[in-house]
């Protein structure tokens, strides 16, 4: 409890029973990871030792400094590097200095307090997570592949699941399988290509290039068997190689096709990426019909393809010319959407809903790396009656495949998260919500973290704040250029963290002029996100009279990874609503940035575009899905945060509450993809 968790009553019934010695062991181990889980086992401390209090004006602060180095006469000369002044940027206390300067913290009734519930046997919690894992119907983040591929190995041999329909998810399964002897999972040339990246610890993803390892002889045999099987069973699928040309050519050079003249198919594939044999791609054969003006031959050509037809979609209706074709457009995707993935229905269904608005409007754009940019949106309107059709279409055939819920109890919270259609929408850590969640923010105090080490030099991040009014102007910023402002103040700037460093902001919520608050992460000097031993941010909630330490664990809302592209990461913001309360909007975003001296300063016009393009998109979350279960539940029940029905329910949720009927359905962000229907 002393870091915001407490044990279910059925955990604490199961360590009753148990020896004093066993319980103090799970005790310690239990202790360690929930620390680690909010960001609890390392040691946070502040350039200035009473932070948030006597927080200096920045500009006296420097003219310290620079009196404390005796440097006043290089003033004249017009330049000073602040980094060169022995007091600036390095801790000038302990840590032991820093608690003793601080009271502490003071109980409240909003403190978090997260509840431990009691799991199965570790044999039986392998499994299931496994199978939910394979099974996924949503891309997996770096997080839960990491995941996958440990299990995979242990659980090959025991329950798999009916059907692994993420390619990326199928490659590391097909890696473990193939280290067992066990059959492949293939059934195009790419999932060789992936399974061959999977071999060589790449990026199974297709999206980083891979240097491939030298391949002993057997591993060889089984994927030249695997592509000469799948060719052979359908030709057509060689027109998948020229997407990856390069990547099939280099590995060609490690598999050595010529030794196996029994497999001549798979040395069709090679000669494909190679360029000496012809085999024409889907997509050509599409781009020609519509380059040709034959929208409906484009049409029933793409029914064979039906994901890539609703993907499709908006491009087939803006290209049409005649009403018939529209129609033509619309029954081709109610014939095939049966046979369309659920996450690509949702992802189309979002699409669809986000244009309705004819004019004025700004393209959002996030690759699967979390890089984004918005762009004007420059395409014609979707014919109004045939978006409402499709939406009509996606509603039904997604209403069709979602589960009878039974007693529905949804928590009323986790109704504004959005749905991860994929894994890659969100990153690791503790309390972390998919991109474009809205979730709520109660307290009178929000302070920010975030805490780097440096794996092999020198590295300076800094933490900083945009606030935004309601048209995404700046009103002002707190940074290290910045350390006062009348919202709040910065704990100072720290540049260098061999033994690892944290900086904060401390805002008073009552006090923010303006309707947004962007919290930042900009890299100044050294190692990226990805290239630092760890880099982690999150934020706390208290109210304004239970002081503490500018660290206190049980008062961690969220603590997220940083390990992204770019030198900027944009995490979250905040929003204030038409009813003045804040609410969380979940970005998980990265800039490009400069290579060195990015400042809140210069990237504010495009955080705030950005801001602006992810807060007016209007995302499909949960509700759209009780929504549609609602009608087909026996009964549908807010949950007030107390009592539970006696019998089995459907919950869904931010968090399990105690007390449920063992045969309930429990959905909470862990889960959430449980919800994409397959």
């Amino acid at each position: 409890m002393s870091v915001g968790f407490k044990l279910s009553a059925g955990v604490l019934e199961r360590l009753s029973g148990l020896a004093g010695e066993v319980v103090v062991e799970a005790g310690a181990r239990v202790l360690e990871t929930v620390r680690a889980m909010v960001g609890d086992h390392v040691r946070h401390n502040v350039y200035f030792v009473d932070f948030p209090a006597n927080v200096p004006d920045t500009f006296e602060f420097w003219m310290r400094c620079v009196a404390e180095a005796g440097a006043s006469d290089r003033l004249g000369t017009g330049v000073l590097d602040l980094l060169t002044l022995p007091s600036y940027g390095n801790y000038r206390h302990t840590y032991a200095e820093m608690l003793a300067a601080h009271d502490e913290l003071i109980a409240a009734a909003g403190d978090r307090l997260t509840v431990l519930h009691l799991g199965g046997s570790p044999e039986d919690e392998v499994a299931a997570l496994y199978l939910a894992l394979a099974g996924s119907s949503t891309p997996l983040g770096e997080e839960g592949l990491t995941d996958l591929r440990a299990l995979a190995g242990y659980c090959v041999d025991g329950p798999q699941p009916a059907a692994i329909p993420v390619r990326e998810n199928r490659a590391v399964v097909n890696l473990a399988r193939l280290q067992a002897g066990a059959g492949l999972l293939l059934d195009t040339v790419t999932d060789v290509l992936r399974l061959a990246c999977a071999l060589s610890d790449g990026d199974v993803g297709l999206v980083e290039p891979t240097r491939f390892r030298s391949l002993s002889r057997p591993v060889r045999r089984a994927l030249l068997a695997g592509l000469d099987a799948v060719v052979a069973a359908a030709p057509g699928k060689l027109a998948d190689v020229g997407a990856h040309r390069e990547a099939f050519k280099r590995l060609g050079e490690r598999l050595h096709p010529h030794e196996y003249p029994r497999w001549p198919h798979a040395a069709e594939v090679f000669a494909v990426a190679r360029g000496e044999q012809v085999a024409r791609s889907f997509g050509s054969r599409v781009e020609e019909l519509l380059g040709a003006g034959d929208v409906t031959g484009a049409v029933r050509l793409l029914t064979a393809a039906p994901g890539r037809l609703f993907r499709s979609l908006d491009r087939l209706l803006r290209a049409c010319r005649t009403q018939d074709e529209r129609d033509a457009v619309v029954a081709a995707a109610e014939q095939v959407a049966p046979q369309v993935a659920g996450r690509v229905l949702l992802s189309v269904r979002e699409h669809l809903q986000n244009r309705a608005q004819e004019t004025g409007v700004r393209r959002f754009f996030v690759n699967r790396l979390g890089r984004a940019w918005v762009a004007d949106d420059t395409r014609p309107p979707v014919p109004a009656s045939e978006r409402e059709r499709l939406i009509a279409v996606l509603d039904a055939e997604t209403l069709r495949r979602l589960p009878e819920p039974g007693h529905l109890l949804i928590d009323p919270d986790v109704l504004d998260v959005a749905l991860p259609l994929s894994g890659r929408a969100t990153t690791g850590g503790f309390g972390v919500l998919p991109r474009g969640s809205l979730s709520p923010v109660d307290g009178e105090l929000l302070r920010f973290f975030v805490y780097w080490k440096e794996s092999s030099r020198t590295t300076d991040f800094d933490l900083s704040a945009l606030l935004l009014n309601e048209w995404y102007q700046t009103i002002t910023w707190l940074s290290y250029t910045a350390l006062q402002a009348i919202e709040g103040e910065h704990s100072g700037d720290i540049t260098a963290a061999p033994d690892g460093a944290s900086e904060f902001i401390n805002l008073r919520l009552d006090a923010v002029r303006g309707s947004f608050i962007v919290p930042q992460v900009n890299i100044y000097s050294g190692e990226g996100f990805e290239e630092v031993e760890e880099s982690f941010f999150g934020f706390m909630l208290r109210d304004a009279e239970q002081l503490g330490r500018p660290f206190e664990a049980r008062t961690v809302r969220m603590r997220s990874d940083l390990r992204g592209p770019g030198r900027v990461a944009l995490p979250l913001a905040f929003l204030r609503g038409s009813d003045g309360r804040w609410r969380a909007k979940w970005l998980h975003l990265y800039l490009r940035g400069n290579p060195n001296s990015n400042r809140v300063e210069g990237n504010r016009v495009s955080v705030a575009t950005l801001v602006r393009g992810i807060v007016e998109r209007d995302h499909l979350t949960v509700r759209y899905l009780t929504e549609l279960m609602g009608p087909r539940a026996t009964a549908t029940t807010l949950w007030d945060g107390a009592s539970v029905p006696d019998g089995p329910v459907t919950y869904i949720g931010l968090e399990r509450p105690e007390g449920l009927h063992p045969d309930s359905v429990v959905v909470t962000p862990e889960n959430l993809r449980a919800l994409i229907p397959g």
